[in-house]
Parts: C-alpha cells; structure tokens; sequence
C-alpha cells in the first residue's frame, strides 16, 4: 500500500528540544542564581531531566492536566511544595524566555520537508499540548507545511497508545497503513506508531534509549536524508521490511 501522509513528531524529530532545553535551564540557572546548589552544570541539568520526565509520564497517563505538570516540575526541581501556582508559572516563564531563546530545527528537516512536498500529505502527532506546538512551529517557520496539529492535551489520548496514532488518521481521512509516523522515541513513537497499523520510522537522534536496539516495527535510520527513498521503496510496511 502506498504512503499517502506522513505524521511527524516534533520534539527531538523536527525540532531540537534537547539542545534548546539544556542551554536554556542552563542561562536561567544561572539568572535565578541557583548553580550553587549543585556540584556542576551537568548535574543540575540533569536533575532537570529526571523531573521532567517523571511529571511527563504522570500527564501521559492523565494523571494531571499539561498545567498541572509544569508546576509540578518547578515545585519538585526546586523542592518547594509550598510554591503557590502563580508562583511556579511566573518560575517557568522566565525559564521558557531563555529555552525559546535557543530553539531550532535539525539541519535535516528543511530538506526532506521540501523533496516530500509535492509527494505527499503532512501533520503533526504531539504528546504535548496545541498552544505549545501551534506557536512553536509557527516561530519555527514550518507551521505551513502541516495541514494538521494533533496533540496528546487536546486529544485526551497519548502516544504510544493506539488511539492517539489513529485519531491523527482519521483526521486526515486515511488508514493507517498509509501513513508513516516518525519520531525520536523508539517505544512511543516506534513501537506504538506500528503497533496501532503505520509505517513506522524511528529517526535515532543518538540520545540514550535504554532500548538501543530497533524495537519489532519501525524502521531505524540516523538521518530525516534517508526518509525519501524509504517512502518510495514500495516494500516498505511490510512486515519483512521491519526490525
């Protein structure tokens, strides 16, 4: 079956939230005058990670609203409980102010967005929230490209679960075996983009996964270049394409 559409994931696919994550908590560490708590850079940016994706997988499981996880992520970072919501979003904007300040796409994403123009149909599938991604791909410069913007906030159904992969397919009245999804995370987007029937297309940005194998179903490739030919091999989909 031919692939019609493609659905991308955006961050750590399309654009590089790790880099921008990392220099922005970086500069705003440093204005709020909080360095001093920790033996190194590294270290507290990597506390910051670990609380990040704890609250994140708490909002995935709609345990909390998408608000909701970003006070929580100010209160635990900081080990203030006693942070009243206004006062842990007044942290997080100043925060937000210096990531958005480091924002950018991968060098990737231009081309293959431009050779899969005239090809095929593009959307968005986000475990994030519309008014975050809507306005950072519009900042981005590439929120025409997508006649879609799904998101995990509004769909009240998050990757790698089946509904979340289907609801984008319905909205863009298509089976999904002809569509492919790419994202960064081999289980949410690889494994459960194919498990919910796509063409599935991990892009392995090199970050540490602790499945540093291909789960069963995706298609693995370092680079948005190698996108292309995949989609145009008619083999791919198939499940002796796969692993």
């Amino acid at each position: 079956m031919a692939i019609l559409a493609v659905l991308w994931d955006v961050d750590d696919t399309l654009f590089d939230y790790t880099s921008a994550d990392r220099e922005g908590m970086r500069a705003h560490l440093l204005a709020e005058g909080l360095m001093d708590g920790y033996a190194s850079a590294e270290e507290a940016l990597e506390r910051w990670r670990e609380v990040t994706e704890q609250q994140w997988a708490r909002f995935a499981a709609r345990e909390v609203d998408f608000e909701t996880q970003r006070r929580d992520r100010t209160r635990v970072f900081l080990d203030r409980p006693e942070l009243t919501d206004a006062e842990a979003d007044d942290w997080f904007r100043r925060y937000v102010t210096h990531y958005e300040s480091a924002w950018s796409l991968f060098p990737d994403v231009l081309p293959v967005l431009d050779a899969l123009a005239a090809s095929h149909r593009h959307a968005v599938l986000s475990n994030s929230s519309l008014h975050v991604q809507d306005r950072k791909l519009r900042i981005l410069g590439v929120h025409d490209r997508f006649e879609a913007i799904l998101c995990a906030a509004e769909l009240g159904v998050s990757k790698p679960e089946a509904g979340a992969f289907l609801a984008a397919c319905e909205a863009l009245a298509l089976p999904p075996d002809q569509v492919a999804y790419v994202g960064d995370h081999p289980e949410i987007d690889g494994r459960g983009a194919a498990e919910a029937g796509l063409s599935s297309v991990w892009i392995d940005r090199g970050k540490s996964w602790v499945a540093v194998e291909p789960p069963v179903g995706p298609r693995r490739i370092a680079s948005l270049a190698e996108l292309p030919a995949i989609l145009a091999d008619t083999r791919f989909g198939a499940p002796s394409s796969f692993g």
